[in-house]
């Protein structure tokens, strides 16, 4: 008997080695290496038919002009560019308990009601836990056929025979192929499963939906090429404990990317949020220090989201920075400009910076807000509740501009906000009508915006 070769696979990326190395050449993550025996030569790969493909001309090429499939949601049609293609292939990740089971069970309802038969890989659960939650969400159609499987030889076959028009997977990290001598979650499964997945989707033209796991730094789990090989990411965001979901479109092969809906959980399902700004600001408090109301844009919608800050005298050494929704080391670099700049005491201050909902904001255009929001509770002065701030901070103290800026304020006066600070800059690119309607205070300075705010 030959004796049967392994490999060091990295779980980040997928990159293969002959032994053990600290730090992975590709992605260059350290400790990402894991033992795993390779795939034999006589085994197949793909278990589907491929085709000899042939060179076309770009001006021959025949575009189709199928329709979209309505998802039943506004929100997720608007999330994926119009609705579902015929043959994608999206993989949805999130937290445990963050609710993906349940929005794919909801999306299986409303697309069985279509007419489309949905075959459903709940491989996590037993069929009669998935429909318990299915009958509490109030999913019940004929058109669903749940399959409690995770071998995909015997998932392969019942495809064959049902030709769903719609397949989920629940969850890729479950599935396995015996031939593969390593066990199921591990990179060579992940990957030899999503390729079966894209074989599937574009040979039969079954829309294919993977559910994916995350790590504990809430990536997706798996190697990188999971994400490569799909037509759609999605992710949830947000505290599993808060009501708020946040899906996020952070790649889309047939719309845009970086786009973003809002969901509330509840006890028969996710619910569409349809105005968002005003259900994340229906609790804010007014007259209170350490709060401000920053308009930010997240794919193609402009949202209303308020940031709170705590300054307290620390009572160590080392005080503590913590955030939620802000990331940790843009906090550091707002701190240190307030420090070099007003000469505030922040190395003797604990600070707590957190946005509301258990929303995460990832552009610059918040640091402003957040910086006015600290100074506000450093200081104990409430800023006027009708002020919005809008602008990205330098490590000079200067306030620079950012890009559509007409759809912030806009949003703003939609919620009845009467002011605006901002960056000098961006003046040129709000309207005169714009300016009629708001009162706007142009600044340069960190300086000059936390006299405004104040004054």
């Amino acid at each position: 008997m030959t004796k049967q070769k392994t490999l060091w696979a990295c779980t980040n990326c997928g990159h293969s080695e002959n032994k053990w190395v600290g730090c992975c050449p590709t992605c260059k993550e350290w400790n990402t290496f894991e033992e795993e025996a390779s795939l034999s030569d006589d085994t197949s790969r793909y278990s589907g038919t491929l085709t000899h493909a042939k060179p076309i001309k770009i001006g021959d090429v025949e575009i189709s002009t199928a329709p979209r499939i309505s998802t039943g949601f506004e929100e997720v049609n608007r999330l994926l560019g119009g609705g579902l293609i015929q043959g994608s292939l999206t993989l949805l990740g999130g937290e445990p308990g963050i609710g993906k089971s349940t929005l794919l069970l909801q999306l299986s309802g409303q697309l069985a009601a279509q007419g489309l038969v949905v075959l459903y890989v709940c491989g996590e659960e037993s069929a009669e836990q998935t429909s318990l939650r299915a009958q509490r969400i109030g999913v019940g159609n004929t058109s669903i056929y749940l399959l409690p499987e995770t071998m995909f030889s015997a998932i392969k076959k019942h495809i064959d025979s049902i030709k769903p028009d719609v397949l989920i997977v629940d969850s890729v990290q479950i599935v396995y192929k015996p031939e593969l001598p390593s066990s199921p979650g591990s990179v060579s499964q992940v990957r030899e499963i999503s390729m079966e997945a894209m074989q599937i989707a574009k040979g039969l033209g079954i829309t294919t939906f993977l559910i994916g796991h995350v790590t504990k730094g809430g990536e997706l789990a798996g190697p990188r090429v999971l994400e490569h090989i799909v037509d759609t990411v999605l992710e949830f965001e947000g505290d599993r404990t808060q009501g708020y979901r946040m899906i996020r479109s952070h790649k889309n092969r047939f719309g845009p990317t970086d786009d973003v809906a809002l969901f509330q959980m509840e006890e028969k399902g996710l619910i569409e949020v349809k105005n968002p700004s005003e259900a994340l600001l229906h609790e804010r408090i007014h007259g209170v220090s350490g709060s401000v109301i920053i308009p930010t844009i997240e794919g193609t919608r402009a949202l209303l989201v308020e940031v709170q800050a705590l300054a307290s005298s620390s009572a160590f050494t080392n005080s503590s920075r913590r955030s939620t929704g802000i990331d940790a080391k843009r906090l550091g670099l707002l701190l240190a400009v307030l420090e070099k700049r007003m000469g505030f005491q922040m190395h003797t201050t604990d600070v707590f910076v957190s946005v509301a909902g258990g929303l995460r904001i990832n552009e610059p255009a918040v640091d402003l807000g957040v910086i006015l929001a600290i100074a506000s509770s450093f200081l104990n002065k409430v800023i006027p509740s009708d002020v919005v701030v809008i602008g990205e901070v330098g490590l000079n103290g200067e306030v620079r501009s950012v890009p559509r800026i007409e759809s912030r304020i806009k949003e703003a006066l939609n919620m009845g906000f009467k002011r605006c600070i901002l960056a000098k800059k961006n003046m040129k690119g709000v309207s005169t009508t714009l300016q009629d309607k708001i009162r706007l205070h142009p600044i340069e300075r960190v300086e000059t915006a936390i006299e405004v705010a104040f004054g």
